[in-house]
């Protein structure tokens, strides 16, 4: 069964599953003792903290081991504002933060604090000029995720980074849903993640605090992890959490590309298939993986279920806050068509021929959940599959910009086929096929001229 859930959890990496099993067996004693097993969980404690700082480009002093990324969340937020309480009681946040942000946002607030929730445009990104224009002399700690977990566009970390540092604000990063794509650039002061986003184990969380940024953890504390997390460290884990890191990261660069093929191919078919359809977020300054669309005309939940029976595991909205049955803060806050909300996250490795028995699912799915709802028949926005170009009598380039012209008339492995008599389009056309991402499939004898056939990639 294809899972396409991997924003809400990515599935146990190998790497992680190996190290996990292997580290079963000399993680298990307290690391604190100076003993030998004591002293071989320290060495598999102290090492996953410098794996961990070279992939997040920190310190390993300033890495901290946490039960999971909300916790990371919790104790950066609630440490940085009690560390910073002098300077004033005032935090930033984002309107589309994780809901881990804004439950701490909310906690603050109910105990006298004051928070500016920072809006969003329709693709989902914060403006960093307004960012900037929320930042006051009792600010405290801004808060901005790194990208965005519903719809997957990226934040202008970095510029909204150097504005903070202007006024000396600490900006905390919530890098849960990017880390394992790289790391994240700009002067950030504090940073948080979660290992069971990009294939470690369930249950270990990074918290980074940068050295200079005041802080004091809240709540009992014990001497392990610097103060800040109170506990016994879950060494197996954590040692498997850092490993995936490490796989997952040597891949990105590849994997990156071919996820941003099949995402675009969503992007591209879901409207050609199904009508009253908004696809939502950045097209470009987005994440490989994620693509969330949304349908006129059908509910969210109905259409998860319609989708399940079929085969495929999808997400709706916010996996944190799906449950409560209200529109997910996200999608409000950009402006955008929430109802019958779907979000694929595609998991590393993801097979091509399961996003396109998605692609044949996918209307069918929709029109029975509108059926059920009693709405309106769409109109149908029906394309050819194959387009015949006249271009007989007409030099090139004239050919070739009729081609261009009409190549997003046809739905995506549609053919457009072009008839010319200039010898000149034997090579513009397959050249222009080459440089637009275009599959030229040769030439064919016509009544007149040739017929120079193109398939639609992208």
């Amino acid at each position: 069964m294809p899972y396409f859930d991997a924003a809400s959890a990515a599935p146990l990496h190998p790497v992680a599953r190996q190290a996990l099993l292997a580290s079963l067996d000399e993680g298990w004693a307290d690391p604190a003792r100076l003993y030998r097993e004591g002293r071989k969980a320290r060495m598999l404690l102290d090492a996953s903290r410098e794996a961990a700082a070279e992939a997040v480009g920190c310190r390993a002093d300033e890495v901290v081991f946490t039960t999971s990324g909300t916790r990371a969340v919790h104790a950066a937020v609630a440490g940085a504002l009690a560390g910073r309480r002098r300077v004033g009681r005032h935090l930033i946040v984002s309107a589309v933060e994780h809901s881990s942000v804004l439950h701490s946002a909310e906690v603050f607030e109910a105990d006298g604090g004051s928070v500016t929730h920072v809006g969003v445009g329709r693709t989902g990104a914060v403006d960093p000029g307004s960012f900037a224009a929320a930042l006051r002399a009792d600010t405290a700690l801004a808060v901005l995720q790194s990208a965005n977990h519903e719809v997957g566009t990226v934040q202008p970390v970095a510029e909204v980074a150097e504005a903070c540092r202007a006024a000396g604000v600490p900006l905390l990063v919530d890098a849960a849903q990017s880390l394992g794509w790289g790391p994240v650039a700009g002067g950030w002061a504090l940073l948080a993640a979660s290992a069971h986003k990009w294939g470690g184990p369930s249950g270990v969380g990074l918290l980074v605090v940068r050295k200079g940024v005041r802080f004091a953890a809240q709540g009992p504390v014990d001497e392990r992890e610097s103060g800040r997390a109170a506990g016994f460290e879950n060494i197996p884990a954590i040692v498997a959490a850092v490993a995936s890191l490490r796989a997952v990261r040597a891949g990105a660069a590849q994997e990156e590309v071919r996820l941003r093929e099949l995402t675009e191919r969503i992007r591209t078919r879901v409207p050609e298939l199904v009508a009253d359809v908004e696809v939502v977020g950045d097209a470009e300054r987005r994440l490989p993986g994620i693509v969330t669309f949304s349908c006129l005309y059908a509910d969210g939940e109905a259409l998860l279920h319609e989708l399940d029976r079929a085969g495929f595991s999808v997400s709706s909205g916010s996996s944190c806050t799906s449950s409560t049955l209200t529109p997910s803060h996200v999608l409000k806050a950009m402006g955008v068509l929430s109802e019958g909300n779907v979000r694929v996250s595609l998991p590393v490795g993801a097979a091509e021929a399961d996003v396109e028995r998605f692609l044949q699912v996918l209307p069918g799915a929709v029109a029975a959940v509108r059926a059920k709802l009693g709405a309106p028949a769409p109109a149908v926005r029906a394309r050819p599959a194959e387009l015949v170009v006249d271009s007989l009598g007409k030099r090139c380039p004239i050919p070739v910009i009729e081609l261009a012209k009409v190549i997003g008339d046809v739905p995506v492995g549609g053919t457009v086929r072009v008839l010319s008599d200039d010898e000149a389009a034997r090579l513009d056309i397959p050249a222009w096929c080459e440089m637009r991402g275009q599959r030229y499939l040769g030439e064919e004898p016509a009544e007149r001229g040739t017929a120079y056939l193109v398939h639609r990639l992208v």
